[in-house]
């Protein structure tokens, strides 16, 4: 083993220590009430061009941990040598931004959190509304990183949140609205009227029940600030994801310093932001920073790693693991930044066209650049005023072309927390946006 560790570079561990809550209700019955504890270590190595990994649980040995890493990477190395990697250098991480919690949901009684689900899940079920689902989530960690570097830092973030749905159903045809908060102590019960989420939930399931599916077809567009913000994350934040670039599969390679998009876009990453996507460093210790990736149409900067940012030249602090899994490059909280426009004003600007609502998920080719996301629900625009509600409609296109038919962005930036997928592993994220009016995009519908 001492030979190999002479080949090893580098070596970095990440312990996490914790415990997650979840209560579930259905139908106003208690589905499951569980209390999990986890804790492990993930364990990274560096010979040469190859990275070794093991995942370590239960009771640590980090130093088996080091030398089991270590032999896969001097092993794979030694078979399949690649191009040596260099890593960006970092320093140590100042931890010293974490969000405050006011009341630790620790303190409060699970008959209290069953009892506030019920009444959420009450409010949900209105008149018409057949079957409703409740879900509160708590969860704290505690990350340990160090590295062969010297690199030693370590922090604590307690989440919580819930989620509720309703579903109505008429002649066979079901829709469902969907509320979702989550944040930071238990105080977001304080923050967040949740029992008006939930009849809002229940008030948009039943009203897409009588909304009619639109005529499809390219139109000016306002996009709600859900909306928006998942086209920045899915459509522009994943294709800057540096590990991407690299893979050859974004089409933002080799497009630092031109303008891409309408001179009023500026995408910003910031995982300094109390959202649920803050971390005050990575997987790699980088101390997390604010990335603006477009600024004022000009593409300014990928996301990265140690080892992409050494390639491409830029600062490290986007890489990013759930537990103790292998770290990817990951957004964090990404959003359009504010611009100056009123939502009145856009719907002037659009005249007869479509302003689409909330988000029921899509997907992204960020090789190709083109995307289709389904909204939560739309209403027509006619004469710059809002309209009949519709349903079961699309935004679809590519994504550079998008980009430069924002005409107006908004002044009423919005956060919506939620979860992003990438590597088979599922991290914390929040994205965003302020209204933003679309000069013309293919909408689908009937």
């Amino acid at each position: 083993m001492t030979g190999i560790m002479q080949d090893i570079k580098f070596y970095d561990c990440r312990v996490i220590e914790g415990s997650s809550t979840s209560i579930i209700l259905d139908n106003g019955k208690i589905e499951e009430i569980s209390r999990n504890f986890t804790k492990g270590a993930g364990v990274r190595a560096l010979c040469g061009g190859s990275w070794g990994y093991t995942a370590v649980e239960g009771n640590i040995d980090l130093k088996r941990g080091v030398e089991a890493a270590s032999k896969l990477a001097f092993s794979m190395n030694a078979s399949t040598p690649k191009e040596k990697v260099d890593l960006a250098a970092v320093s140590s991480p100042e931890v010293n931004n974490l969000p405050e919690i006011k009341i630790d949901p620790r303190d409060i009684a699970v008959e209290e959190k069953v009892s506030l689900l019920k009444s959420i899940e009450e409010h949900a079920k209105l008149a018409g509304v057949h079957s409703t689902k409740v879900t509160y989530l708590e969860s704290e960690f505690k990350v340990q990183y160090r590295s062969s570097e010297g690199l030693e830092c370590e922090y604590e973030l307690l989440n919580v949140g819930f989620a509720v749905s309703a579903v109505a159903s008429e002649n066979g045809v079901y829709q469902a609205g969907r509320e979702s908060r989550f944040g930071y102590g238990y105080e977001l019960f304080e923050k967040e009227n949740a029992l008006e989420l939930a009849g809002k939930a229940g008030k948009t399931a039943l009203e897409l029940l009588k909304a009619k599916t639109p005529k499809g077809g390219e139109m000016p567009v306002v996009l709600d600030q859900e909306l928006a913000g998942v086209f920045a994350h899915e459509a522009v934040g994943h294709a800057s994801e540096a590990d991407l670039v690299l893979e050859g599969d974004s089409i933002l390679e080799n497009r630092i310093g031109e303008q891409i998009a309408s001179p009023l876009v500026t995408i910003i990453d910031d995982p300094t932001l109390h959202e649920f996507g803050y971390y005050p460093f990575d997987a790699e210790g980088s101390e997390s920073k604010r990335t603006e990736i477009i600024k004022d149409g000009i593409f300014n900067s990928y996301l990265h790693s140690r080892e992409t940012a050494a390639k491409l030249g830029g600062t490290p602090g986007n890489c990013r693991a759930q537990g103790y899994s292998m770290p990817v490059v990951r957004m964090s909280n990404t959003f359009i930044d504010n611009g100056d426009s009123r939502f009145e004003e856009m719907l002037e600007e659009v005249k007869d066209g479509m302003y689409l609502v909330g988000s029921r998920g899509g997907q992204v080719n960020t090789g190709e650049g083109i995307f289709q996301f389904n909204a939560e629900k739309g209403y027509l625009i006619k004469n710059g005023e809002l309209t009949g509600l519709v349903r079961d409609v699309s935004l679809s296109g590519k994504t550079l072309e998008i980009l430069n038919r924002v005409t107006l962005v908004g002044n009423d930036l919005k956060m919506t927390a939620g979860r992003c997928g990438k590597a088979g592993q599922l991290v914390p994220v929040s994205d965003g946006s302020p209204h933003i009016a679309i000069s013309k995009a293919l909408v689908g519908g009937a």
